[in-house]
């Protein structure tokens, strides 16, 4: 297994460094994401995400509701991101990923959140939302590395990241949680105006199993690895089946995934009263529902369950 954490290597061969130089060159012509937006956000062009330059935070705390392996006694250190790269019409966060709900703070800034989370004593700095503001977190963690950051990254993502960007983060990123939201790109542009996401959700996790394999844990705290989540929705729209036969054939028949049954009715869902497709979102999932996912997941022979 390289050094813990992996980045601590990267930093003291100044690797790191020229990490954070190659990844804000891309916000010159903005290719973070699969969005491809092409828009100088060094000047604060606003591309589809609504980020521009600086990054945008709206919190960041121990947090003690995430997969166990994370929280252990004292939390994973959150930094949860405003805007996002998707349109999600049933987000559960929709209030930072829509609304804004978020302030623009320095690299400097960013690095001592990183840091006070640590001293807080979280057992992770979990960068929740972060795909739209790749760069500017590397710049993060390199400067909070130089000050004595010393705890796993986790890059917990919607999923809809660039591989050519998740490439940047070898050996950065210890942990990787990505959503695998959808079986079928028809729901995922529906759904996230996302018409691509089967594919390039696909092709980030193959790159994130590449990187850190299944996940590994020292003790009950997760040390390196992948973490896969995967919402349930009514009435199978998520398309669960295709998601987990995915995940075992082509990811690892021992991969961590946490089949979440926290689905709840809001957001943009709520205010449309004209599309039956949101129709069909506009109940919590049932029982026999959530049964169904575990079955399916069962079914492929997956068996490490959050």
């Amino acid at each position: 297994m390289p050094p813990y954490p992996s980045y601590r290597g990267l930093e003291q061969s100044g690797e790191l460094a020229e990490r954070v130089t190659t990844s804000m060159q891309l916000l010159t012509c903005c290719e973070v994401c699969p969005r491809q937006c092409r828009v100088d956000r060094t000047v604060r062009k606003i591309g589809y995400c609504g980020a521009g330059y600086l990054p945008a935070v709206s919190s960041y705390s121990p947090h003690f509701g995430e997969e166990p392996p994370l929280v252990g006694l004292y939390g994973s250190g959150t930094i949860f991101f405003a805007h996002c790269n998707m349109r999600c019409v049933y987000c559960q966060n929709f209030e930072i990923s829509q609304c804004k709900a978020g302030r623009e703070v320095s690299f400097d800034d960013l690095a001592r959140m990183m840091l006070s989370l640590q001293d807080r004593g979280c057992h992770n700095i979990n960068l929740v939302s972060p795909s739209h503001f790749l760069p500017q977190i590397l710049n993060g963690i390199a400067i909070a590395a130089e000050r004595g950051l010393d705890i796993p990254i986790v890059y917990n993502s919607g999923g809809y990241d660039s591989v050519e960007t998740i490439r940047l983060l070898d050996g950065v990123v210890d942990i990787y949680m990505p959503d695998a939201k959808y079986g079928s790109n028809e729901v995922a542009r529906a759904l996230s105006d996302a018409p691509d996401y089967v594919d390039r959700m696909q092709e980030a996790l193959r790159e994130m199993q590449r990187q850190v394999g299944d996940l590994v844990c020292k003790g009950r705290i997760a040390q390196r690895g992948m973490i896969i989540r995967h919402l349930v929705l009514p009435e199978n729209l998520a398309g669960t089946d295709a998601v987990m036969r995915f995940i075992a054939e082509e990811i690892s028949l021992d991969a961590y995934v946490n089949i979440m049954d926290q689905y709840r009715v809001t957001g943009p869902v709520l205010s449309n009263h004209s599309d039956p497709l949101f129709e069909r979102l506009r109940r919590p999932i049932t029982r026999e529902e959530y049964r169904h996912a575990i079955a399916c997941a069962r079914k492929y022979g997956l068996h490490r369950f959050a």
